[in-house]
């Protein structure tokens, strides 16, 4: 059996004396591992490396052995990051939730997508924005996505938090004396735009409870430690 796919590379665990086994993320595939022989040369420790786009060939004689994998760099996305701390730990983040979060050999093609194109969004300012929509993303193409419409009972005012119930916006004069109760919803997740840094905390604080909650919690995982030092990047700045 074999096939070939577009994929990003999620992580990679040395396997013998020079190869690994390779975690990636297929447009068609799904989260789907292989060993690649070599991985640890020079030349394919550069192909290897979070968050590179690389066209993938896996070979197995049956469809359930792990197989073997060949890949070939298609846009070396990780170097491009690794030229400002904040936006490789944004890189370092996205692909340890995916490593984590998605189950394996089920495609998801569009969250394949997203991940494209927050990797593409690292060149620009706005990254920190488009990572929390990306998170959100994830969450809904997991089938846990929130409602961030309208307000959960009926509040026709400002919407300012979250119900950690149910996912579900609410209004600041509904939720007002609950305040301590509700997760706080950052403005430009309602109104667009790019989120200052005290709002990507905000965001980073909504997604983080949603994804542990429902995704990770359940399966008795933590966030990824690559997840919390990005979050601890944003709370040291406000």
């Amino acid at each position: 059996m074999e096939w070939r796919d577009d994929a990003i590379v999620l992580a990679l665990r040395p396997h013998g004396e020079s190869g690994a086994v390779v975690d990636l993320l297929t447009r068609d595939h799904g989260r789907h591992a292989g060993l690649v022989r070599g991985a640890q040369s020079k030349t394919n420790r550069g192909v290897l490396m979070p968050g590179n786009r690389v066209s993938a060939l896996w070979r197995a004689r049956l469809a359930e052995q792990l197989g073997t994998m060949k890949c070939e760099l298609l846009d070396a996305t990780a170097a491009l990051a690794m030229e400002e701390a904040g936006r490789l730990a944004a890189l370092s983040s996205a692909c340890a939730l995916c490593e984590a979060a998605l189950p394996e050999r089920q495609p998801h093609p569009a969250l394949f997508e997203a991940l494209l194109a927050l990797l593409a969004s690292l060149d620009s300012p706005a990254w920190p924005s488009v990572y929390v929509h990306w998170e959100l993303a994830l969450l809904r193409g997991l089938g846990f996505g929130l409602d961030l419409s309208a307000c959960a009972v009926g509040g026709n005012d400002q919407l300012c938090f979250v119900s950690p119930k149910s996912g579900r916006a609410v209004s600041l004069s509904a939720g007002e004396p609950y305040r301590d109760k509700l997760l706080a919803l950052p403005r430009f997740l309602v109104e667009g735009g790019e989120g200052d840094a005290g709002q990507i905390v905000e965001g980073l604080a909504l997604t983080g409870f949603f994804l542990d909650r429902h995704v990770l919690g359940v399966h008795g995982q933590a966030l990824p430690p690559a997840r919390a030092r990005l979050a601890e990047r944003f709370n040291t700045r406000r």
